[in-house]
C-alpha cells in the first residue's frame, strides 16, 4: 500500500507562508508594544539590541570620521593659511608706515616751511625732492632734484628750502635738474648784511658737512661785520640766478688781512647741505607745468 504524498517535501514551507508569518509576528509585537506603553514587553529586547549595536555604530563612526573629515580639514587649512598671509601683509604695511612716519612728518614740515616762504616773499615755487648728490670725484658740490623743464624749471633759477638758500640750477632735463650748492668752491652769491645793508660776495669752501662754511668779502673794506649778523641774498637782475631777500647764514667770525687791509667774514649757512630733501625752485609768476606751483594765494 503506497504512502499518500502531498507533493511537499518535509521541512520546507512556501516563501509566501514564511513572509506571512513574519508580517503577522511583526504586527503582533507592534500591537503589544503600543498597548503596553511604558511597560512594553519588548523594552528589554530593544535595550539589549541597543547595547550590542550602539558600540558597533560608535566604533564604525570613529573609524570613518578621519576619512570623511579630510576634505573639511584641507578647506579649513587653506582658509587659515590665507588668513595668516593677509595678516602678515597687514603687519608689513604697518611696520613700513611706522618706519616712514618720522620722514613723512619732516617732509610735511618742510612743505609747510616753503608755504611760509611764499607768503613772506611773494615768490612762486615748484616743490621738488633731492634724489641724488654729485660724486666727490667731480670736485663739485651738486645735487639732483626730481623736477625739470616739464615743471617749469630752467637754468639759473634760485633753489631754496625752508631754512634758506640752497643754490642755483645749472642744467635741466625734462624730469630732473642739477643744482650747484652755494658751498661749492665755484659758487659766488651776492650777499647783504642784515644790520647795515652792506653788500659783498659769498664764496663756498667746498664742504657740505656740519663744518661747511662760506666766506663773505664786503665791498667796503672799512665795514666791520658783527658776529651773529644775518646775511641774505641781495639779488640779481631779473632775479637770475638769485632772487633777493633769501636768508643765507650768520656771521661766526671775521678774519682781517693787514697786508691787504681787508676783512673777510666767515658765514655759517642756515641750510644743512648733508641732509637736503624737500626744496623749492623759484619760478616766474604764472608758470604752468606738470606739477603744482606754490604761490601767494595758494597752490595752482
Amino acid at each position: 500500500m503506497k504512502r499518500f504524498d502531498s507533493g511537499r517535501r518535509p521541512g520546507r514551507d512556501s516563501p509566501g507562508r514564511v513572509l506571512a508569518l513574519l508580517v503577522l509576528a511583526s504586527v503582533t509585537v507592534m500591537t503589544l508594544d503600543a498597548k503596553a506603553g511604558d511597560a512594553s514587553p519588548v523594552d528589554g529586547l530593544r535595550s539589549a539590541v541597543g547595547n550590542v549595536v550602539g558600540p558597533v555604530e560608535t566604533a564604525a563612526d570613529g573609524v570613518a570620521r578621519p576619512f570623511t573629515s579630510v576634505k573639511a580639514f584641507f578647506r579649513t587649512n587653506d582658509s587659515l593659511r590665507a588668513d595668516v598671509s593677509r595678516l602678515e601683509a597687514d603687519n608689513a604695511r604697518l611696520r613700513s608706515a611706522r618706519a616712514t612716519d618720522p620722514l613723512d612728518r619732516k617732509r610735511l614740515a618742510a612743505l609747510d616751511g616753503l608755504t611760509r616762504t611764499v607768503a613772506e616773499t611773494g615768490y612762486s615755487l615748484v616743490a621738488a625732492r633731492v634724489v641724488a648728490m654729485g660724486p666727490l670725484q667731480s670736485f663739485s658740490r651738486t645735487v639732483t632734484i626730481d623736477a625739470g623743464t616739464s615743471a617749469g624749471v630752467r637754468k639759473d633759477m634760485t633753489v631754496l628750502n625752508n631754512d634758506g638758500l640752497v643754490g642755483r640750477v645749472v642744467r635741466a632735463t625734462r624730469s630732473t635738474a642739477t643744482v650747484l650748492l652755494v658751498v661749492d668752491r665755484d659758487s659766488v652769491v651776492g650777499g647783504r648784511l642784515g644790520s647795515n645793508l652792506e653788500i659783498g660776495f659769498l664764496r663756498g669752501r667746498g664742504s657740505v658737512g656740519d663744518g661747511g662754511r662760506l666766506e663773505l668779502d664786503l665791498v667796503d673794506n672799512a665795514v666791520m661785520p658783527a658776529k651773529d649778523d644775518v646775511v641774505v641774498t641781495w639779488g640779481s637782475e631779473n632775479g637770475v640766478p638769485y632772487v633777493a631777500g633769501i636768508p643765507i647764514g650768520t656771521v661766526t667770525s671775521v678774519v682781517s688781512s693787514p697786508r691787504q687791509s681787508s676783512r673777510r667774514a666767515v658765514i655759517k649757512p642756515f641750510v644743512n647741505f648733508s641732509a637736503l630733501d624737500v626744496v623749492g625752485v623759484v619760478v616766474p609768476k604764472g608758470t604752468r607745468g606738470d606739477r603744482p606751483v606754490v604761490a601767494a594765494g595758494g597752490v595752482r
